[in-house]
């Protein structure tokens, strides 16, 4: 599988900005296009992990192509629609346009961007999405961890409960930036725990499961984590709600003008699947302008699920909580993060062996006959058919 992390060196150098857009603006319109999936995921009443599929799914697009290219109220609506059918939730094309149109993030002028069909052009861009992101459709989110973690942690319930809603808040808003592209999920959480932990003055003194060599809670859940990490992490969140300035940003990018659902890629002469160095590069300079920061999301908004307790007899299985490595083997020349299409990266606990069979047996490898025909050999010729190329 594809690796979907990055240096902020590979953020800066991104198609967008290859096609003239500038670092902030591009941060503007991601931000943008992650608060239309949210409001739009939210009006239809669609779960956070679709919501935050559909986001991830967004960010990762646009590490390959640009804004300039693929409008981002269209990339936004096809990310949704992917999320859904992903995450067993799926929604009409047709009903994802006609709730996103009632929005008032997108305007006439910005609708224009869908042509005369919008629902061909949406699901063409479909099949574009699938080949960029590399048909890796399953997407991990901090939510899980955050309740996995908040569960360990020892003290005041009312408190705790009040600062893992708080921590809940800043991982949907840290959509709205790029750290999905930066860090696991399971770093994220722990660094937003931690911000919501300052923040709201709960001091994290004992926890289930602690052991002497852990210094701090999270380090038995996260092996060599940095507060360097944490506090970057914590800073890109917090950026989001720095005070906007007098003057206002432009609508839009500079669009192509509607294609009666043509393939995009077509439009702009490029491969969907090419890699991120390879669209187009033109030379049309486009105005800057500040980023524009979301509105603090409500404590009330996005309930998490209730009854996080420190229970110990309901929740002791969490003191044994397998350790999550960041990175297989050692850190290179220093660096805790590796990143890059080409980094070997596999961060899964391996599984446990299979049960062994008992009375002197062994098991038999099962084989049926038309087992290639379903599952193509690696020197198949119909391979690649089945299994895109990275």
């Amino acid at each position: 599988m594809p690796n979907w992390y990055y240096e902020k060196k590979d953020l800066r150098n991104t198609p967008s900005i290859q096609d003239g857009i500038d670092f902030d603006t591009e941060r503007r319109y991601r931000k943008e296009g992650a608060r239309f999936i949210m409001q739009t995921g939210t009006t239809m009443g669609l779960g956070h992990n679709t919501v935050a599929t559909g986001v991830v799914y967004f960010h990762r697009f646009y590490m390959f192509h640009s804004f300039k290219t693929f409008p981002r109220y269209v990339t936004a609506c096809c990310c949704l629609f992917l999320a859904g059918k992903v995450e067993e939730t799926p929604k009409k094309c047709k009903d994802i346009i006609k709730t996103a149109r009632s929005l008032d993030l997108l305007t006439d002028q910005k609708f224009v961007s869908f042509g005369e069909d919008p629902k061909e052009e949406v699901m063409t861009l479909e099949r574009i999405l699938l080949q960029t992101i590399k048909f890796d459709l399953q997407v991990e989110h901090p939510y899980s961890f955050l309740v996995k973690y908040a569960k360990c942690l020892k003290g005041d319930s009312t408190k705790l409960q009040k600062m893992v809603q708080m921590a809940w808040n800043f991982v949907n808003d840290s959509l709205s930036t790029t750290v999905s592209l930066q860090w696991e999920p399971e770093i994220i959480a722990v660094a937003l725990i931690y911000l919501a932990s300052k923040l709201s003055k709960f001091t994290v003194l004992d926890w289930v499961g602690k052991q002497p060599e852990h210094l701090k809670w999270w380090d038995m859940f996260v092996q060599d984590v940095t507060m360097e990490i944490l506090e970057d992490i914590c800073h890109q969140v917090l950026d989001l709600y720095q005070q906007p300035n007098n003057e206002s940003p432009p609508d839009s990018p500079p669009q192509l003008p509607p294609s009666k659902a043509s393939p995009p890629a077509k439009r702009a002469n490029i491969s969907p699947i090419a890699n991120k160095n390879s669209p187009t590069i033109g030379n049309t300079p486009v105005k800057t302008a500040p980023a524009v920061p979301p509105v603090v999301t409500e404590m009330e908004a996005n309930p998490i699920p209730k009854h996080i307790t420190t229970d110990n007899t309901q929740h002791s299985s969490f003191g044994n909580y397998p350790i999550y490595p960041i990175h297989q083997g050692p850190p290179p020349s220093g660096q805790l993060h590796v990143s890059g299409p080409s980094s070997s990266y596999n961060s899964s606990v391996p599984p446990p062996g299979p049960p062994q069979p008992t009375g002197g047996q062994s098991w038999q490898p099962f084989s049926h006959q038309h087992t290639n025909n379903y599952y193509p050999s690696g020197s198949g010729a119909n391979r690649n058919n089945y299994y895109p190329q990275q």
